[in-house]
C-alpha cells in the first residue's frame, strides 16, 4: 500500500456516533411527544408546554435527518477515500521513466 492511510476503523466509529445521535433525538422526539403536560396545571402552561414539545420535535427531527445526512456522506468519504488510495498504490506500482529516457 501506499503512504495515503486512514482506518476504516476511523469511518465505522464516525458513523456509529453519528447513527448514535440519531437514534437518540428520535427516542427524545418520541419522548416529547407523548408528554403529559397536564401535569403542569394551569391551561395556559399546558398550551406552552405542548408549544415548546411540537418546536422541540421538529428541530430534533431535522438534526436527527443531517445526522443520517453525515451517516450517508461518511460513507461516501471512505468509498471515495479507498478508490484513491487503489488509484495511488496502482501509479506507484507502473514503471517510472529514467532521465534521458
Amino acid at each position: 500500500m501506499t503512504d495515503l492511510r486512514l482506518e476504516d476503523t476511523i469511518f465505522q466509529d464516525l458513523k456509529r456516533t453519528f447513527a448514535g445521535i440519531s437514534d437518540r433525538m428520535e427516542a427524545t422526539r418520541r419522548t416529547l411527544r407523548n408528554t403529559d403536560a397536564s401535569a403542569v396545571g394551569e391551561s395556559k402552561l399546558v398550551d406552552d408546554v405542548h408549544s415548546f414539545a411540537d418546536d422541540w420535535a421538529y428541530g430534533i427531527k431535522q438534526l436527527g435527518k443531517h445526522t443520517q445526512g453525515a451517516v450517508k456522506m461518511i460513507d461516501k468519504i471512505g468509498e471515495e477515500f479507498g478508490k484513491l488510495d487503489l488509484q495511488l498504490a496502482e501509479s506507484l506500482k507502473a514503471p517510472t521513466k529514467q532521465k534521458g529516457e
